[in-house]
C-alpha cells in the first residue's frame, strides 16, 4: 500500500496508470482513460512473487517475535484439535494460548516432500482454507509450487515461506511449525486467547 492510501496500477486494456482509494480493492470499475471494465487489485497482487515471499517472511518474523515476547510460542508444547479448529499452546511460564488454527501443509523429513493442506488426507476441510488461498493465488499467477499437491526436493525453509505466504494472504496472526515424528506440520494461527495453568506456573 502506498503512503497516500491509494492503489496504483495499470489498466489491463490500455496500460494507462490508474489510482483509486484502497477501499475499492477487489471491486470493478471503469478505466478513466479507455472506459473498459477493470478490477482493482490488492497490494499483494501488485508484487512479484519473490518480493511477496520476502515481505511475508518479514511479517511472520515480526508476529512470531510478538508472540514469543508475551507467551513463548517457540518454547511451548502444543496440541491441535481439528474438531474444534484450535491449537493449544502451553508455555513454560504456565500460560495457555488457545488459537484458531489452519493447517498449511506438512514436510516429510525422510523424503524431503511437502504436502499441501488443501489436499491432505489427514487435514479436515475446515482447516484447509488458508492453504486454499495459496492455491488460488498460484492459479491466478501461474505458480506451480502453489498448485501442485506434492512438492519434491523441498526443505524446512520452503515450509516456512509457504506458511508465511498463507499468513499474509489470510491476514493471520502468526505461523508455527510442530514436529510429529519424521513429519513437521506447518500452521497459521488466529488471535490467541490467553489463560493461566496454575498447576504448571514456574516461580
Amino acid at each position: 500500500m502506498s503512503a497516500d492510501n491509494k492503489i496504483h496500477f495499470r489498466c489491463a486494456h490500455c496500460n494507462s496508470k490508474v489510482s483509486v482509494d484502497e477501499r475499492h480493492v477487489g471491486r470493478h470499475g471503469r478505466c478513466p482513460n479507455c472506459l473498459e471494465k477493470v478490477k482493482v487489485p490488492s497490494d499483494v497482487d501488485l508484487l512479484d512473487f519473490d518480493t511477496l515471499i520476502e515481505r511475508s517472511m518479514e511479517e511472520l518474523h515480526a508476529k512470531t517475535a510478538g508472540h514469543d515476547g508475551i507467551w513463548q510460542i517457540s518454547k511451548s508444547d502444543w496440541d491441535i484439535d481439528q474438531n474444534a479448529g484450535t491449537i493449544v499452546f502451553m508455555s513454560p511460564k504456565g500460560i495457555i494460548a488457545t488459537c484458531p488454527v489452519q493447517i498449511i501443509g506438512t514436510f516429510n523429513t525422510v523424503d524431503n516432500t511437502w504436502l499441501w493442506g488443501w489436499d491432505h488426507p489427514s487435514v479436515g476441510p475446515a482447516l484447509q482454507h488458508h492453504a486454499q488461498l495459496c492455491r488460488e493465488y498460484g492459479k491466478a499467477h501461474g505458480i506451480r509450487a502453489l498448485t501442485s499437491r506434492k512438492l519434491t526436493n523441498a526443505n524446512v525453509d520452503d515450509g516456512w515461506q509457504l506458511t508465511a505466504l498463507a499468513c499474509k494472504l489470510a491476514n493471520a496472526q502468526g505461523g508455527f511449525r510442530g514436529p510429529l515424528g519424521s513429519t513437521q506440520v506447518y500452521v497459521t494461527i488466529g488471535t490467541p486467547s490467553l489463560s493461566r495453568n496454575k498447576k504448571s506456573i514456574k516461580q
